[in-house]
């Protein structure tokens, strides 16, 4: 691993096409999250830094080519980011493992697919009707549908998976014609400085693509900008609120993908350890710090015994430690304060009477790092903390239903919606249950999303979606047009 992050410009932020001083010398402090010592120190931006970030992206916008050119000239630019972000994927993962605790196996094998998504929305510049020929019913001969580029694009980036969230805001905004200021996360900085980088490698025309770092009240300047058309958000429920009620207030556009308690649903007729085996081994993904994690498990009453054991059995095998070793199967969580809140919920779950069935504390030989045992608590009861609230961490709810049908009615009982699967041998019951549920993805037999079609939640899992064509339809605003004759210079037309 690289004892220091593998960035060119840390003291400084990329605004208007170049490396600028940034206008205080606050710095923010990356912390190792497997060692707790300083793994790099990057600019803070203030609320002058965000005015020359949001002045670049408008002046680009309002005035400059990017939103002019066609969608085949700028992705030639989106793939050639994509290019360089391939060549930058073993920084890329060394960065994500050391800043978010994820293996360095799993890191690896990630970022070296992050090129996919900008060549995917580089195709959709030949594919996509951008304009489509209706017939007018109220006078005109033509009538053109076309979708024009939202505008200045804020970006704001959470700490667990910077990479891909990068890669499914930043391609499809760019091939809108938007141009994007992107804030990166306090405690994951990296991957917004590679992206950078790449940025400038390619020639990408000035303010187009900006990134900062910032702590929540100078993001929340960017929020309230007026120079800002839309907000792009990944992270908390809890902050996505206040940026809906902010953007509300002013009109401003929002997609909010935000956290989940997702529900895994076992039917009677499933093999319990079959389950037990597949949601355990997809709960230490990232040490759990995933929105759509499993992280409530639901199954009828006479079998839940069975389960919490057979959970248990699984988790009581994982080993913990560094995750760049490659004979380690889950690493630590990324900050201190993330560990803090981890093991505050477990507390909860003890004193609110659910049953601790293994975990519960940091492992005995890690003396440092902000580890977690993998925990499982039985007999939860759905109205509890631990069942409500979304821990970000690998601990497990197991709750027993008096049938299948209150398994649904259960999982369904939350203010969330992001994620769920349902497990059962009959694909007749999993798309029937899986309807029944209200939840953005519904997984069979597994956790299971997949950004190639669509990722987002119902309720207050949030606002929108992201990947496939549904993630470029928010950075994109409709527009009619009603003419007396086709125009040639309409280009591509379809319909």
């Amino acid at each position: 691993m690289n004892a220091h992050a593998p960035i060119k410009n840390p003291d400084k932020f990329f605004i208007d096409g170049k490396w600028t001083k940034p206008s205080s010398t606050k710095k923010i402090d990356v912390i190792n999250s497997a060692t707790e010592e300083l793994y790099a120190s990057v600019a803070e931006a203030q609320e002058a830094d965000i005015n020359r970030a949001v002045e670049a992206a408008r002046k680009a916008f309002d005035r400059g080519p990017w939103p002019r050119m066609s969608h085949t000239e700028r992705a030639k630019y989106i793939r050639a980011i994509g290019a360089e972000l391939a060549e930058k994927a073993e920084d890329a993962a060394d960065i994500w493992t050391t800043e978010s605790g994820l293996l360095h196996s799993v890191a690896k094998s990630r970022t070296t697919t992050i090129s996919s998504v900008y060549d995917y929305y580089a195709d959709l510049a030949d594919t996509y009707p951008f304009q489509e020929r209706h017939t007018p019913k109220a006078g005109g001969n033509v009538g053109l549908l076309v979708r024009e580029p939202v505008g200045v694009v804020a970006a704001i980036i959470p700490w667990n998976g910077p990479p891909g969230l990068i890669a499914h805001k930043c391609a499809p905004a760019l091939l809108a014609g938007c141009t994007i200021i992107v804030k990166a996360s306090p405690e994951a900085p990296g991957a917004a400085y590679l992206i950078a980088e790449a940025c400038e490698k390619v020639g990408l025309p000035p303010g187009v693509l900006n990134i900062l770092t910032a702590e929540r009240e100078v993001s929340e300047m960017l929020v309230r900008h007026p120079g800002v058309d839309k907000v792009t958000f990944t992270g908390s429920t809890a902050a996505g609120r206040k940026i809906a009620s902010i953007c509300g207030d002013r009109i401003a556009r929002c997609t909010l993908e935000l956290g989940g308690k997702s529900a895994a649903v076992i039917l009677d007729d499933y093999d319990i350890g079959t389950a037990a085996k597949t949601i355990a081994g997809r709960a230490t993904y990232l040490t759990g710090q995933v929105c759509s994690s499993l992280t409530r498990i639901i199954v009828t009453r006479s079998r839940h015994d069975e389960l919490v054991d057979a959970l248990s059995a699984n988790f009581e095998k994982v080993k913990v430690g560094d995750p760049f070793d490659p004979a380690c199967e889950m690493g630590p969580l990324a900050m201190r304060r993330q560990r803090d809140r981890v093991e505050g919920y477990i507390e909860k779950g003890k004193s609110e009477g659910a049953k601790l069935a293994t975990g519960g504390g940091r492992p005995a030989h890690l003396n440092r790092g902000f580890f977690v045992e993998p925990t499982v608590f039985g007999n939860v009861d759905n109205h509890s903390t631990i069942a409500r609230e979304e821990i970000f961490g690998p601990v497990l709810s197991v709750i027993p239903a008096a049938n299948e049908a209150k398994a649904v009615e259960i999982a369904n009982d939350t203010i969330y919606g992001l994620n769920a699967s349902v497990f059962t041998n009959d694909v007749e019951r999993a798309y029937a249950t899986a309807r029944e549920l209200r939840s953005g993805t519904v997984g069979h037999n597994s956790f299971r999303t997949d950004f190639s079609i669509a990722f987002g939640g119902f309720k207050q899992s949030g606002i929108g979606r992201e990947g496939g064509t549904e993630g470029l339809l928010p950075f994109l605003e409709t527009k009619t047009l009603i003419l007396d004759e086709m125009p040639k210079s309409a280009g591509r037309v379809v319909g």
